[in-house]
């Protein structure tokens, strides 16, 4: 399998979700890692909406990645703009993409309001991974 691994600032939605949905959607084909440059916690918000499409996320851990030096990676994926520019060079050829998805992280706002937003930022993560099932999972 090849490995992917998705990285954002703090670890703890977007790139758990894309941890998440990749697993789900193409576990048998692809190997899903996520990490981040300050990583912090597993959102609740974003194990809560992913857990709305059957995608359990919640014994994902939210790591620095660092934890993966020395590692080949075929695919690194970015999902937010400060992950792109601290990224760190893996070993071998690797296929870098950037999805600049927002921070549902950072919306304040009452639960309902937040949780639509959360929904939003895991529809679209969703739809990427799947673009990139697409044309990679070949």
């Amino acid at each position: 399998m090849r490995k992917v691994l998705f990285l954002c600032i703090g670890n703890s939605c977007r790139s758990q979700m894309a941890e998440g949905w990749l697993r789900h959607l193409a576990g048998d084909r692809f190997e899903a890692h996520s990490a981040g440059v300050m990583p912090c916690y597993v959102n609740e918000d974003a194990i809560r909406v992913m857990s709305e499409l059957g995608i359990d996320i919640s014994q994902q851990r939210s790591k620095h990645v660092s934890e993966y030096d020395g590692q080949h990676f075929p695919f690194v994926i970015t999902v937010c703009d400060p992950a792109r520019t601290s990224c760190p060079v893996f070993a071998g050829e690797t296929h870098r993409e950037h999805w600049p998805v927002e921070d549902p992280g950072m919306f304040n706002g009452p639960d309902e309001h937040r949780l639509a937003v959360f929904r939003e930022t895991r529809d679209e993560i969703g739809e990427r991974v799947r673009g990139f099932i697409e044309k990679s999972g070949r």
